[in-house]
């Protein structure tokens, strides 16, 4: 009886291995997306829809990327990916954050073509006029480099300022909102101009007040919102058929150029696609190449860093990574905001990718990596 036992417990041990061959820990594989599932990725794609949504999902599945609410890809001038997260579509319009910036870089470039700045004199900031006044030897290149050696705290700093002292909220929420610029352009010096590069969105926004008072003498905040207004509707919105693209202003009359502008992804899209084009749009030249060519250029104290523009290059020790030079083209350019907004454009490659969302900026890595895994993905011509 006991023998009989053993054999029967024997062949349930062989009956339970057996039906465990094969098996495995790994999950099972989604099944294949349906072309319905896939119709967001155009034919045109010389990338086979089934891998680049594969490279694309992440973005909007994977919690490690957090929220991502628009993904756009433009190849050859052409959309040949778009997908919205849920209540977001074409015609949301999305807050650009610091990629504010690179549309300032781009409007000081128009004023300097029409011999109105000059990149090397020093900057026509009144307050900064008085004999003495240190200030008055920085140079419009040196704010576009963000090189200015004034003293902006960009975030709040461990043992530092807090973030009721980091200059860029005080400044936009706190007690210099009505006036950004005129907070900005108070700042003290802290280092020689030229002398060393510290991000700040304070710069940005003396560069507008620059803008915006090259065009007017007026000190009325309805004069000199209408002035700018004009302006970057003549020069840039008009002609790149970015209809749907809103500027913010401060009470001052100042635009918010360092950090507000609202757009679609389609728009932010076509003004990546413009400066991939060297400032062209449709046969027409509108910025020159050359200064298209100089916010593509390193500036002298930060490689990564170009005329109010991102480049694709290693950045000195000690800084953070921002792009993908491991991944991509160093010709790789791109135009980022807080939370994780990014124009990332690639010439070599003829494309232009557009991301926005909700990352919080300190875990940006995965998203921004994923980023350069898509753009990896594409030939170069």
């Amino acid at each position: 009886m006991l023998m009989h036992k053993i054999k029967i417990a024997a062949l349930s041990a062989l009956a339970l291995a057996l039906s465990g061959c094969g098996a495995s820990d790994e999950p099972a594989a989604p099944p294949p997306k349906t072309a319905e599932e896939l119709a967001y990725i155009s034919d045109a794609s010389p990338i086979p829809k089934a891998r680049l949504d594969a490279a694309i999902s992440p973005l909007f599945d994977d919690p490690a990327m957090a929220e991502t609410r628009a993904l756009l890809i433009m190849y050859r001038g052409k959309i040949i990916a778009e997908r919205y997260g849920e209540d977001y579509d074409e015609d949301t319009r999305f807050i650009s954050w610091s990629m504010a910036k690179s549309f300032t870089g781009a409007l000081i470039g128009f004023l300097v073509a029409d011999g109105r700045l000059v990149l090397d004199d020093p900057a026509p900031v009144p307050a900064w006029q008085r004999p003495g006044d240190p200030r008055g030897d920085i140079t419009l290149r040196q704010l576009i480099h963000m090189s200015s050696g004034l003293d902006h705290t960009e975030v709040p700093e461990e043992g530092g300022a807090t973030v009721f002292e980091a200059d860029t909220n005080r400044m936009l929420f706190l007690d210099g909102a009505s006036n950004v610029a005129g907070y900005a352009e108070a700042r003290p010096m802290e280092a020689e101009p030229g002398a060393k590069f510290e991000y700040s969105t304070a710069t940005s926004m003396i560069l507008a007040d620059i803008i915006t008072r090259t065009l007017t003498n007026s000190t009325d905040p309805e004069v000199r919102r209408n002035a700018a207004m004009r302006f970057i509707r003549g020069r840039l919105l008009e002609p790149l058929g970015m209809d749907g693209t809103y500027f913010e202003f401060d009470a001052n009359g100042t635009f918010l150029g360092g950090s507000i502008i609202q757009a679609s992804a389609r728009d932010y899209a076509t003004f990546g696609e413009f400066l991939r084009n060297n400032g062209a749009r449709k046969g027409a030249q509108h910025l020159p190449v050359s200064w298209v060519q100089f916010m593509r250029t390193s500036s002298a104290n930060d490689p990564a860093y170009g005329g109010h523009i991102w480049l694709n290059k290693k950045r000195p020790e000690g800084r953070n990574q921002v792009l993908f030079p491991d991944m991509a083209p160093d010709t790789v350019f791109a135009a980022l905001g807080h939370l994780g907004q990014q124009i990332v454009v690639s010439p070599d490659q003829k494309l232009t990718v557009v991301r926005l969302g909700k990352t919080q900026d300190n875990v940006l890595r995965p998203m921004s990596d994923q980023i350069g895994r898509i753009v990896a993905m594409f030939p170069t011509d």
